[in-house]
Formats: structure tokens, sequence, C-alpha cells
């Protein structure tokens, strides 16, 4: 997958495990979507489900979810220490790989649409996809829980919903859809049943209240534990890593008598979150991040990677077909030009004479000599191979350039660079399949009879080749604002197309 979002949708059941099982079969059903985690917690009363996979399908699994949880959960019946609003209470998406937060609001919304169209459930849009400031955080929409926003729905005009209807749906109550970035759900269990003790740590925890940036706290009790926790959501663990998070709660538990008696962590986590608490409480000199072997293998493995001149042919086609950017025309093009240089090797080495058997009508008594064509062929074949993965990874880098935010000052010249990159790749695909042409041309009425439909083929593919080549040039040089360039590349395109319709292969 080139593209990767994540979404962490949080449902208000955490004791019956045949409906966490059914929202989770409902997200499997999706093609392309992966399950990578699901807790339930009986205290909280809470599920959290964790899926990824492309944009479309991660928003399908997504409403389907939303579904199956309106259908089995009753909020009329539901009591758990975890505040909540509805059946499917929060639905965030978060980018991973290969895609904007801006994609992510559009997704939320779309996301929100449905289930608001659909279900008949309110949506609520928060974070980044907030459409009204008041609305961006989330603690906001569930102030006073299930029952405070009923109250706001029928005497306040300002918290008309985003999307579905103007009031609670009788038993799933309503949704919030979001898309925010990745956050750490991080709980600190105390060895006491004080539920006042784990609210005022919470409250000295929490930014809001004047306490660690980036950290969101409530003080909840785990009556089926007989503890009390401290609930934290650490929304830029580089600004407040969990390590700094953990000894806040136990300083301020042990100055009011008691102890921290474990911690959890709710859902995923990045690697370098653990990397953080791990270099600090095992004191680790002079740790470097690159010394954790899954971090080394990946590294190496992407310094060689696979290049799509290397997969199965069936593979490559599934590439092509799999709804990514890249590998796109200009890869296909071309493995066209690697194809006709090797039909036209094929046909110099078919038609070499041997022993006892006549060559070609007017061929040499020795036999016909192939060797200028059969090198250069051959060199050509090898070109175009790494120019099918060196026309994927320029695609890729232009759409990383136009990724970075537009406040960055380099992104313009990151743009232009990858850009004219991306123009000089399917340049020279053209400008060798020009040569291929001419080569293959040349080899008409010397091969052997028998290889002249596979010459006449050859020819086809090269023109095919030329062709799309061109067809990328051109239409990245649209956008390019670089006129030595463009002048240098225009007349390098006009002689391609002189040479091909020279050939008559356009």
């Amino acid at each position: 997958m080139n593209r990767i979002v994540e979404c962490v949708p949080n449902f208000s059941e955490g004791r019956n495990p045949d409906t966490v099982a059914a929202i989770v079969a409902a997200a499997r059903a999706v093609s392309g979507v992966l399950v990578l985690d699901q807790e339930m917690d009986s205290d909280h009363h809470r599920a959290v489900i964790t899926l990824a996979g492309e944009p479309e399908a991660v928003g399908e699994a997504a409403v389907r979810c939303a579904r199956v949880a309106s259908e089995r959960i009753d909020l009329r019946v539901h009591q758990g220490a975890h505040p909540r609003i509805g059946a499917t209470d929060v639905v965030p998406f978060i980018p991973i790989r290969g895609v904007t937060m801006d994609e992510c609001v559009v997704l939320a919304r779309q996301v929100g649409s449905r289930i608001g169209r659909d279900l008949n459930i309110p949506v609520f849009l928060y974070e980044r996809a907030a459409t009204r400031q008041e609305r961006t955080n989330l603690e906001a929409i569930r102030r006073g829980n299930l029952e405070g926003l009923a109250s706001r729905l029928a005497d306040d005009a300002a918290w008309v919903p985003d999307f579905g209807p103007p009031r609670l749906h009788p038993t799933a109550g309503a949704t919030i859809v979001g898309a925010r970035p990745a956050l750490i759900a991080f709980n600190v269990n105390l060895a006491t049943d004080n539920l006042e003790i784990a609210k005022a740590i919470a409250k000295v925890v929490r930014f809001s209240s004047g306490g660690l940036p980036c950290v969101k706290g409530l003080g909840v009790p785990l009556t089926t534990r007989g503890m009390v926790q401290v609930s934290m959501n650490l929304t830029n663990f580089e600004a407040t890593p969990i390590h700094v998070a953990f000894e806040a709660v136990r300083k301020e538990a042990e100055q009011r008598g008691t102890r921290v008696a474990g911690s959890e962590i709710i859902g995923l986590v990045p690697q370098a979150a653990l990397l953080q608490a791990s270099e600090y409480f095992l004191k680790v000199e002079r740790f470097d991040p690159t010394q954790v072997l899954e971090t080394r293998l990946e590294m190496k493995l992407a310094e060689a990677p696979l290049h799509a001149s290397r997969l199965t042919l069936h593979g490559f086609v599934e590439s092509v077909a799999a709804g990514t950017p890249t590998p796109g025309g200009g890869s296909v093009a071309a493995l066209a030009g690697s194809l006709a240089a090797a039909l036209g090797l094929m046909a110099c080495r078919v038609s070499r004479s041997t022993p006892g058997k006549a060559g070609p009508p007017g061929a040499s008594p020795c036999g016909p000599s192939f060797e200028p064509e059969e090198t250069r062929l051959d060199a050509i074949g090898q070109e175009f191979r790494s120019l099918i993965q060196a026309d994927a990874e320029a695609f890729e880098k232009v759409l990383q350039a136009y990724r970075m935010p537009k406040t960055d000052p380099v992104r313009a010249e990151a743009i232009t660079a990858s850009l004219e990159r991306a123009t000089e790749v399917p340049l020279r695909t053209a400008t060798l399949a020009s040569e291929t042409v001419r080569l293959l041309k040349g080899l008409e009425g010397r091969t052997k009879p028998s290889v002249s439909s596979d010459l006449r083929v050859g020819i086809l593919m090269a023109t095919a080749c030329g062709a799309g080549g061109l067809a990328n040039v051109e239409i990245n040089m649209k956008t390019l604002n670089n006129h030595e360039f463009v002048v240098r590349v225009s007349r390098q395109v006009k002689e391609i197309k002189r040479i091909l319709e020279e050939q008559k292969a356009l």
C-alpha cells in the first residue's frame, strides 16, 4: 500500500465480546482493510479498534462498523466510567503514509455525511475536520456526556450537527468524526480506590489546567479492580513523552500518600515513543535509535527497494491496477520499450545461420552478423528496465513535494526539481524508443522471414513507448516555470518526433 490511513474508532461497549466481534467482522469484510488491534475494557465500558489501509477502504469500514454498533448498542442502558455520547463514540482518521491531513479531513467529512444520512445519527466534526472553533476539542462535544449534548441540541442553535438529524438517535446517540495526528492513549493505575486523588492528579498533569503540554487527562474508577486511574491522551509525544507523563503522575501520587500500581497503553503506540521511555528508564548512554534491530533492518531494506523491473509480470500488472499513482503510464511505457528491445534481440538470435542451413536471401555464406544490433539492443533493454522503476520514483518525488506545507520556504524549489526529474525520465524513455524503432526497422529484410511479425510487434511496442514517454513529458512541462529547461526539452521532443515520423512509426 502506498497510501495508508489509520482509523481508531471507539465504541461504547466493553462487556459484550460478541458485539465487539461483530463490529470487527464488519471491518474485516472490507477488502484492503487491516485490523491492527482491538481492545475492550469493562470498567470504561468501551472498545477501541485500530484499522489501517487505503483511505477509501478504511472509510467504508468505519461506516460499516458504525452501522453494526447502532444496531447492537443501546445507550439507554449504558453505564461506564469513560465519557461518551454515542454507540460509535468517536471516529478519528490519522494520516500514516502517502496521505495528507487535508485528505483525512475530506475523508472524515465523507464518512460523517454517510453516517448522518444512512444511519440517521447526528454527527459532529472535531479536531482538524471541525467546522466550528468551539467543536475542535473532543471534550467540548462530550461535555456533560449524552445528557449534556441532548440539552445543547434542544436549547442552542449553535449546536446543530454537521450531518444527520438535529436530535439524538434514540439508542445510538451521536457520533464524533474527525482528522488528527497520531496520539497515545496512556493510562496510569493507582493503588487506591480514592477517586478524588485520581481526579486531582489528572487536573495537575493536563494542559488545560496548566499542566504538561499536549496532555489531556481525567480520573476514572476501575471498580472491578478496586483502584482508580489517571487516563491520559498524549496528543504529541515529542512535546510530552510517555516517561514524562508517567513520572508526573508518580510524583503526584506519592505526594498524596499512594503509589503507581501499573500503566497501560490502549491501542497502538509509535516505536519512537517506547524508545524514548526505554532510553530514559534504562539510562542508556549514547543511545542511537538505529541500534534497534528492526529499525536497522528497515533502513537496509529501504536502501535496496524491490524494483518494479524485478517484479513478476503478474505482480507488475497488479501494481499498475492497484489504484495508486505509481507505477503508472511512464513505467508502462518503459516496459513496452524493454519488450520491443527484447523482440529485436530475439529476431537477431533466431536469424543467426546454423550449420547446414541457408540464411535469408542475399545473406553472406558465412551467415549474417547482428553483433552491433544485439549489443546495442541489450544495453537499451537494460536501461528501459531501470526506467520502469525510475519513472515511478520520480513521480513519487513530485507527490511528496506537493504534500509539503505551503508555508515551507523550500516547497516551490522542491516542486520544480521533482517536476524536472519527472520530465527527464520519460524524455529518456522516448529517446531510447526512437532509437529502438530505427534499429528494428533496420533489421527488417535482414532477419529470417519467420520473425518478421515479431519485429513488427516490436516496432509497434517501441512506437507506443515513444508516444507514451512524450505524453508524460508534455504534461509535466505545462506546470514548469524554468524557461531554459522547457526550451531545451522542447527541442529534444521535436527531434524525437521527427525520427519517429521518418521511420513511419507515428
